[in-house]
């Protein structure tokens, strides 16, 4: 690794603390920023340098890696309490605030998009 690129790096680990510290001082960016300083746009270039060195750093999706693992729903008799099936979602996945409900009658081609979708929630 040439020296260039070693003194971008350490400038890189520089700013992640330095927006890690804001982040934790629960300050404005403009009250952090003036309090240590620092002009707003050059925290807002290196806040952008750090979110798509991030993403660089996630590893890529391959099609032929990627499989679907089938479910199989059993399907609930009539009277069983649960009410009319196409209303309730026979799958609800939750994450924090968020719920994500899968119903009966989804086609596999929304479902397999929506499964490839989570693969990247983190």
């Amino acid at each position: 690794m040439d020296t260039s690129k070693v003194a971008q790096q350490y400038r890189l680990n520089q700013w992640t603390q330095r927006i890690r510290e804001h982040r934790s001082s629960g300050q404005t960016v403009a009250d952090w920023c003036a309090e240590h300083n620092i002009k707003e746009s050059s925290y807002f270039y290196w806040l952008k340098r750090i979110r798509l060195a991030a993403c660089e750093a996630l590893p890529t999706l391959k099609a032929e890696g990627n499989q679907i693992v089938p479910v199989n729903i059993p399907v609930h008799a009539a009277g069983s309490g649960r009410g009319n099936e196409e209303a309730s979602a026979a799958v609800v996945v939750r994450f924090n605030a968020v719920a994500l409900e899968i119903h009966n009658n989804a086609s596999p081609a929304l479902i397999e998009r929506t499964l490839r979708a989570l693969q990247n929630v983190r």
